[in-house]
């Protein structure tokens, strides 16, 4: 039959892509309905497109309903937003800005994840067999890390950033050396683009075309077609979307600091991959001279940049940073949420490494599994620095958990031992695509909830929700001394402005907020006073309240939610059932 034709796979590919949609779609209809974006970063990618289309500039990217009238400094950039702008510009005129927002939430994420699959299908196609992209829709679909990035209502940046990085395995294994140079360049320049996190994956990936043409000098057509992309794509990035706070000498983004870099590093592997440069020595030498280089400009030009690109103070790590859970370390993490991040990062590694002995003897097919398996090294590695490395590292362990699969499958099928044959089968299916971990995981019974657990659980559901929010409307308009977790939120669902939301570029507001909270009443009321705060409001309960309660047991947070309320505080009427204590702040 013609539509079982290996040729046809892109149309599977669609039908995958479109059939999974549909599932997600239905499985977060609550969700979509409810407007319930998946966090704050969210909830700010929101904010970012609603000013733009409502005429702030297009180089402006500053957040002015977080501590105004200055703003907070956004490191993002607009190209993440021209798909959600264009969606609600789409059908806004035809259900109204309500249903189209939760129209462009619903759709945003799913594009990206169409990329993904795509390009995750091509990569294993070139690495494994023709059928083997259904195996690897299969496994990215059981990524839990992952997905959890492409779901509706996910619409910030590192799903597209997930997908650009699948595009990169593709462009690296590809047998097409001048297309997957290109392919490998360009996606690094527009993952730069939209912001740094996959920075790590982005040198990896430059290094491994580089080791590829040390190794074999017709892979030089590889090395000249990335240069050229990564440097050009990265001078045009900055150029298109460069925003006015990013035209200075930051260290977390595409600004002049890694811009100038990525054009200087494409233009010495330009150079170096054109030398007539025969013996594999000279092409070491040839690249540690280029490293050297870029090594000495980088440092003599950027020293501030020298170390951790966030450029947070040591009281900002340690106040604020470290109390975020998706910077620990997965070691740091409950056993079931890190059995499950590690699952298929380990499957995957093991199949890589399986494969590359395998392929031992074909340099060719050796080389491009090289690539793959680096990047998924590396993966695997970040997830012991931080655990929100886990979605890229299980996307980037597909291949290996599908070649694991493709290997051992077939010779314990063909087994003369019946139990081998049918459970050692069906076990390495389960491992190599990363189920089993978390099988295993729901079968052990869970301990009983405590009852602090359930409290934050609770708050944490209800204090995000539209019915929540609503009710604070009623109130004119004015600036609200919440929490930070709180702030993006609140903007969003509200017309009153917050003082703070948790972005490290603004470190001087979450700190303040830190210290009002942590301090004494008067504190409190004096940087209330300095942000223009005439309304106080917290939820009893939330996951930050606790940080607060827990280092400071006598500060004013704690004072709070004993009930201990200062005089200059004038309790707001709010429903009963709302999760909220509102408070005027008085002169």
């Amino acid at each position: 039959m013609a539509w079982l034709r290996e040729d046809r796979w892109r149309f599977w590919t669609l039908l995958i892509w479109v059939a999974f949609a549909a599932f997600l779609i239905a499985s977060r209809w609550g969700a979509i309905h409810w407007f319930a974006l998946g966090d704050t970063d969210d909830n700010l990618r929101m904010m970012q497109v609603r000013a733009w289309l409502d005429g702030q500039g297009w180089f402006d990217l500053r957040q002015y309903r977080l501590n105004p009238p200055q703003g907070f400094n956004v490191h993002w950039s607009r190209l993440v937003d021209l798909p959600i702008a264009g969606l609600i510009l789409a059908t806004k005129p035809f259900f109204g800005t309500a249903i189209a927002e939760r129209i462009a939430v619903t759709i945003a994420p799913l594009l990206p994840l169409g990329v993904a699959i795509f390009a995750l299908g091509l990569a294993v196609r070139r690495l494994i067999a023709p059928w083997s992209f259904a195996l690897a829709a299969l496994l990215l679909i059981g990524a839990s890390s992952t997905m959890s990035m492409f779901s509706p209502t996910r619409i910030d940046h590192h799903n597209w950033q997930l997908a650009l990085l699948a595009l990169i395995v593709a462009g690296l294994v590809d047998p097409e050396r001048r297309r997957g140079g290109l392919t490998v360049g360009g996606a690094s320049a527009l993952s730069l683009v939209i912001g740094f996190e996959m920075m790590p994956y982005l040198g990896l990936a430059g290094a491994a075309v580089t080791l590829r043409w040390i190794w074999d000098q017709a892979e030089s057509a590889r090395l000249q077609t990335y240069a050229v992309a990564l440097a050009a794509g990265s001078a045009l990035g900055y150029a298109l979307f460069a925003s006015y706070d990013n035209r200075l000498p930051r260290c977390d983004v595409l600004s002049p600091v890694w811009m100038s870099s990525m054009v200087l590093a494409g233009g010495l592997l330009l150079v170096i991959a054109r030398l007539p440069l025969a013996a594999r020595w000279q092409r070491i030498g040839a690249a540690a001279v280029a490293a050297a280089i870029l090594g000495g400009f980088f440092a003599a030009s950027w020293p501030q940049c020298v170390g951790r690109p966030e450029g947070v103070s040591d009281e900002l790590q340690r106040s604020w940073l470290n109390n975020i859970r998706e910077v620990r370390p997965v070691y740091r993490q409950d056993w079931r949420v890190m059995a499950t991040m590690l699952g298929l990062p380990v499957a995957g590694l093991i199949g890589s490494m399986l494969t590359l002995w395998f392929n031992r003897r074909d340099p060719a097919r050796l080389a491009a599994w090289g690539a793959a398996t680096l990047l998924s090294a590396c993966g695997f590695a970040l997830l012991f620095f931080q655990s929100r490395a886990a979605p890229a590292a299980q996307l980037l362990a597909v291949p290996g958990g599908v070649s694991l699969i493709w290997l051992l499958f077939p010779r314990l099928r063909a087994s003369r031992h019946m139990l081998v044959r049918i459970l050692g089968a069906a076990m390495v299916v389960l491992i190599g695509s990363g189920f089993a971990v978390p099988w295993v995981v729901k079968m052990v019974p869970k301990e009983a909830e405590t009852r602090h657990n359930t409290v934050v659980r609770k708050a944490g559901a209800a204090c995000g929700t539209i019915p929540a929010m609503a009710p604070l409307d009623k109130f004119p308009r004015t600036v609200i001394m919440t929490m930070n977790d709180l702030g993006p939120r609140l903007i969003t669902l509200t017309h009153h402005d917050a003082i703070s939301g948790p972005y490290h570029r603004n470190g001087e507001a979450i700190l303040d907020l830190h210290h009002a909270f942590d301090g004494t009443p008067e504190k409190a009321r004096a940087i209330a006073k300095k942000h223009g705060a005439t309304l106080l409001m917290i939820c009893p309960g939330f996951a930050e309240g606790t940080v607060y309660k827990a280092r400071s047991p006598k500060g004013f947070y704690a004072q709070l939610e004993a009930g201990k309320v200062p005089v200059w505080l004038t309790p707001l009427p709010l429903p009963k059932t709302s999760p909220f204590k509102l408070w005027r702040i008085e002169d």
